[in-house]
């Protein structure tokens, strides 16, 4: 979903006080080659990647959704309980 400039620009300002000051975490369900799809901003864009992945250790999962199998799981019980 695309955030406005004042949303993203919030988020720049923390990633950018936080930058080889303090440790942050993220987490995020699409890769940074789609952040620009995010914020409006195209040097936004690349300065936060910049500072987040410098120093990072990244992990990336590529896993089903815990939120998703749950939520069909819980669909599929309800489905049955109406037949």
């Amino acid at each position: 979903m695309r955030k406005d400039q004042a949303e993203t620009n919030v988020l720049f300002e923390l990633i950018a006080e936080r930058y080889e000051r303090r440790s942050l975490i993220t987490t995020c369900n699409q890769p940074f080659s789609e952040w620009d799809q995010i914020f409006p901003d195209p040097a936004m864009t690349v300065a936060a990647i910049d500072r987040l992945v410098h120093h990072a250790t990244i992990l990336e999962l590529n896993t089903e959704s815990y939120r998703r199998r749950s939520a069909l799981a819980t669909g599929a019980k309800a489905a049955a309980a109406r037949a």
